[in-house]
């Protein structure tokens, strides 16, 4: 067993030899301590390359940061689960056969490489990975699968009452939202409208107002769009197609689903523009029925369950083991 004080106390050495960022780049840098075994910076790293490129798509500055520390930290957390569990694994002598092993990388190549043995080897070079190592990667997995599987019961029953309840709870999921088919007529302050000529003597609102005369008249309002609209849907005639209320602004959102099938708004004065709208067709909101998913619900809640499961079981294993984060 590992002399815990002396890894701390090794930790503590190196900490005040370099700043944090600094050991975070030694390769095998220690993240943390579990038991007799150390979780390394690279193999956090390792865990969470894929999810740092996809923040840094998303979040900058201060903001990725503060993302890039809290999914790391996750990460840490799962990485000592890991610990825990292959731990558990061995401290109960259990083994996984050399041929489930073997199956499994069989497996990846024909999926993954469509066969071509070459090609996966030459990509586990390019990663910096052996076929031992690869294989021991794999290995660990199907043991953190295997031993989180047999903390759960096959025979979960969920009651009616809790059915109804997730139901209720989560209906917005299991609801289609109303919807409108929508053409709209913009006119911004300050631009030249659409491609009619311009009249200098009519303000933007002025010429809003006339445009809804003239629909009101029984112009095609596709036409007047095509010929006034300063939106980018105009040389479709301001068709913007099927919507649902929270594609639009709220103000403009209120007008468009009160309005009735052909009905025309009032003109819409709205952040130095105007618009009108006009509804060619409306869809209700549908509520799927509970009968309809009722099975999705069960599976659901029994996965709630497992995972509830798995949870108790892996707080037991931190209760009882040594765990310090560096």
């Amino acid at each position: 067993m590992i002399n815990f004080r002396f890894l701390t106390i090794l930790f503590l050495f190196i900490s005040a030899s370099i700043s944090l960022n600094a050991a975070e780049e030694v390769i095998n840098g220690i993240a943390a301590v579990v038991n007799g075994d150390v979780v390394t910076f690279s193999q956090v790293r390792e865990l969470m390359a894929a999810q740092e490129k996809s923040a840094a798509e998303i979040y900058h500055g201060a903001e990725l940061e503060n993302k890039v520390k809290e999914m790391r930290q996750l990460a840490i957390q799962d990485l000592i689960d890991r610990s825990l569990i292959l731990q558990e694994f061995k401290k109960k002598e259990f083994t996984i056969p050399a041929y489930m092993i073997d199956d499994t990388v069989q497996r990846i190549i024909r999926t993954d490489f469509g066969g071509d043995r070459a090609a996966f080897v030459r990509t586990l070079q390019a990663q910096g990975y052996t076929m031992v190592r690869f294989r021991d990667v794999q290995k660990d997995k199907m043991v953190v699968q295997a031993m989180r599987q047999s903390k759960v019961s096959d025979n979960i029953i969920v009651s009616p009452l809790k059915i109804r309840d997730y139901y209720n709870k989560n209906i917005a999921a299991y609801t289609t939202p109303a919807q409108a088919k929508l053409r709209m007529i913009v006119l911004h302050e300050g631009r030249a409208s659409g491609d009619a000529p311009p009249d200098a003597s009519l303000s933007k609102k002025e010429m809003a107002q006339e445009i809804h005369d003239k629909l009101a008249g029984g112009a095609e309002f596709d036409r007047l769009a095509q010929m006034y609209s300063d939106d980018s849907t105009k040389d479709a005639g301001g068709d913007w197609g099927w919507i649902e209320r929270k594609t639009l602004n709220d103000d403009l959102a209120k007008v468009a689903f009160s309005l009735k099938t052909g009905e025309i708004s009032p003109v819409i004065p709205l952040d130095n523009a105007y618009y009108i709208l006009m509804v060619e067709s409306t869809k209700p909101a549908v509520t799927k029925p509970l009968s309809q998913v009722q099975g999705e619900i069960v599976q659901n809640l029994i996965q709630q369950e497992k995972i509830k499961a798995q949870e108790r079981w892996l707080k037991t294993l931190r209760d009882q083991a040594y765990i310090k984060i560096l």
